[in-house]
């Protein structure tokens, strides 16, 4: 830092030249607190007189040399998602430590704890004297403005899917030096290769808490990313998300009216590749239509990576104590910015009458994980909560495991197939399928095979159960290097579930039959369904919607099909009532009654 040195007399300017030189040394001001690392607010949301210092700060990055990578990954990349294991959790020790020691609580029975401080010693008296254990957690003396490491911190990225793990860092959306250099500390630390997004024509402006990804090459935000990057079009700061980050498909949302930093965190969740968690408000109040709106263009637009519709949770957006909602100036308190720190999810809590049915929620939603409450309170006011303050580190040796869920079924009479992509750098060399239908007995198990090699795709079957069983089961997978992995990731705690619901289709001429219509979901339905059916063999089928009288509503299908299809019906427009879905294939009519509400 160069030092100054000035010679000062004073002289009596009119007022509006004073004014104007009063606002230019407050910016001179706030600009030499900004490059010594010294943020005049902590506040989640950028301020008024940070705004006024982006120009300056990007020019600066532009110029600034780097000690990353400023190319894209030479290799293909796959983000990875939050739900994936994880080698260590990061925190920055600042403001809200009653908050951040029950994190590192949490977080240190699962994995290691990297927290970001000034001097070790005090954190460690402070952990120790609130009963926190000093284990799983390293101490990295760097420096840092602010609390808020989701925005700032690095993501995790793979090459060619599960090879080798890599950091990437995008320009920090807040001209807050300190916090900037924080993705260099952990890339020192932990030895990884790191890519920046800091040089044209790769640059681009984005936060931690404003992206999510499905793991499989999906991304969403809101169209903040858009706001930010004024300069590219969407589809050139789509590519950039594509080469640096192997997001191949980027969903965007409009922003919301009372969230003032437009992250989709506070609101929006993923569970699975093809299940979102979503806040939601009182039917018109705050942020709750535009929220609603998004989801159903999402749904109404875009299928899960499995080619089936999103499923959706949704969990309360409480008021606060004085029981308002952000829209008459309340807290913007949500219980969807949680984070995954493997077999536990952390999410924030503030008030025991909303806290038990969101918590009952969460653990509906991920049966058998770990489901930690930290009362977030004195912080939800500063706009961010539990996952706005902690960044993950993936594991350097992942061994992937995607399933879609089997879904309810009727059928009793023959095995239920069980899909999934499975891969590890090393190769695999066994995976499994465990099962039961009574909780108080062991899980079986049966292998699974390689069916696919272009797709890493292993197959396996759960022998036929009886109508009105409950199936719950899991996978695991053994790498040749030896690594063993399952998931959901706490298996056999955690669990997939199916019913084999009671038989109520009516079908005619059952022996010529080589057409399966499976049960459409979600039914009751109230606006995108799904209709699955599966061909034995090639055969022309059709697919109508009619009313409870046997009128055609609507020809989803008409032509030949093969294999295992889905198809899809809008029910949005629909009067509530009873419909049927009815296939022919042949002289054979298939039945469903699908109910719209």
């Amino acid at each position: 830092m160069k030092s100054f040195k000035a010679n000062i007399s004073v002289t009596f300017l009119p007022y509006s030249t004073m004014k104007k030189y009063t606002l230019v040394f407050a910016f001179l001001f706030f600009l030499i607190n900004i490059s010594a690392g010294q943020s005049t607010s902590v506040e989640h949301k950028l301020s008024p007189s940070e705004r006024l210092l982006i120009p300056d700060y990007l020019r600066q990055i532009q110029t600034n040399s780097s000690n990353g990578i400023t190319q894209p990954p030479f290799s293909p990349v796959r983000a990875s998602a939050e739900w994936e294991e994880i080698d260590a959790l990061m925190i920055t020790w600042t403001s809200y430590t009653s908050i951040l020691k029950e994190i590192v609580r949490a977080a240190q029975v699962e994995t290691k704890v990297l927290i970001i401080c000034s001097d070790s010693t005090s954190v460690k008296n402070y952990l120790s004297s609130n009963s926190v254990p000093l284990y799983n957690i390293e101490y990295l003396i760097e420096p840092f403005n602010s609390i808020w490491c989701r925005d700032y911190g690095p993501w995790n990225v793979y090459t060619n899917d599960v090879d080798s793990l890599a950091l990437i860092d995008w320009i920090y959306n807040r001209p807050r030096a300190k916090d900037d250099t924080v993705p260099a500390a952990i890339q020192r630390h932990t030895g990884l290769p790191m890519y920046q997004t800091t040089q044209s024509p790769y640059d681009l402006i984005h936060t931690g808490g404003n992206f999510m990804t499905d793991g499989l090459g999906t991304g969403f935000s809101s169209n903040l990313i858009l706001q930010e990057n004024p300069m590219k079009s969407e589809a050139g700061i789509d590519s950039i998300m594509n080469e640096f980050m192997g997001i191949t498909r980027y969903i965007k949302m409009p922003t919301l009216p009372y969230d003032q930093i437009h992250h989709i965190d506070m609101h929006m969740k993923l569970l699975d590749e093809e299940t979102i968690l979503m806040g939601e408000y009182p039917q018109g109040i705050a942020d709750g239509p535009q929220i609603e709106a998004n989801l159903q263009y999402i749904l109404a637009n875009f299928n899960s990576v499995f080619g089936t519709p999103y499923k959706v949770v949704r969990v309360p957006m409480p008021p606060d104590n004085s029981g308002a909602y952000p829209n008459t100036g309340g807290d913007y308190r949500t219980y969807a910015n949680a984070v995954f720190v493997n077999k536990t999810v952390i999410l924030p809590i503030y008030d025991e009458q909303y806290d038990t049915t969101a918590i009952r929620i969460w653990r509906e939603a991920l049966p058998g994980y770990t489901i930690t409450g930290i009362n977030c309170n004195s912080m939800i006011s500063a706009l961010g909560a539990i996952h706005c303050i902690t960044k993950e580190v993936s594991t350097a040796d992942p061994l992937l495991i995607s399933h879609q869920a089997l879904h309810d079924t009727y059928n009793a009479a023959s095995p239920y197939q069980v899909d999934a992509r499975i891969l590890h750098r090393s190769g695999i060399s066994q995976a499994s399928i465990y099962f039961r239908t009574d909780t108080l007995n062991p899980y079986q198990s049966t292998s699974m095979n390689l069916s696919s090699s272009a797709n890493d795709t292993w197959t396996g079957f759960i022998p036929a159960q009886p109508a009105g069983s409950k199936v719950h089961y899991y996978i695991q997978a053994e790498a040749v290097s030896g690594k063993l992995q399952v998931r959901p990731l706490p298996a056999p705690a955690a669990y997939w579930d199916f019913e084999i619901l009671l038989n109520t289709t009516l079908t005619e001429n059952p022996k010529s039959s080589n057409s399966v219509m499976s049960p459409v979901f979600p039914n009751p339905s109230q606006g995108i369904t799904c209709i699955p059916i599966s061909t034995e063999n090639e055969a022309y089928i059709e697919v109508e919607i009619r009313n409870s009288v046997g009128q055609l509503i609507e020809k989803i299908y008409s032509g030949k099909a093969a294999g295992r299809k889905n198809f899809f019906v809008n029910t949005g427009n629909y009067s509530g009532g009873v419909y049927i879905i009815q296939m022919s294939s042949g002289d054979e009519k298939t039945v469903q009654k699908l109910i719209v509400y």
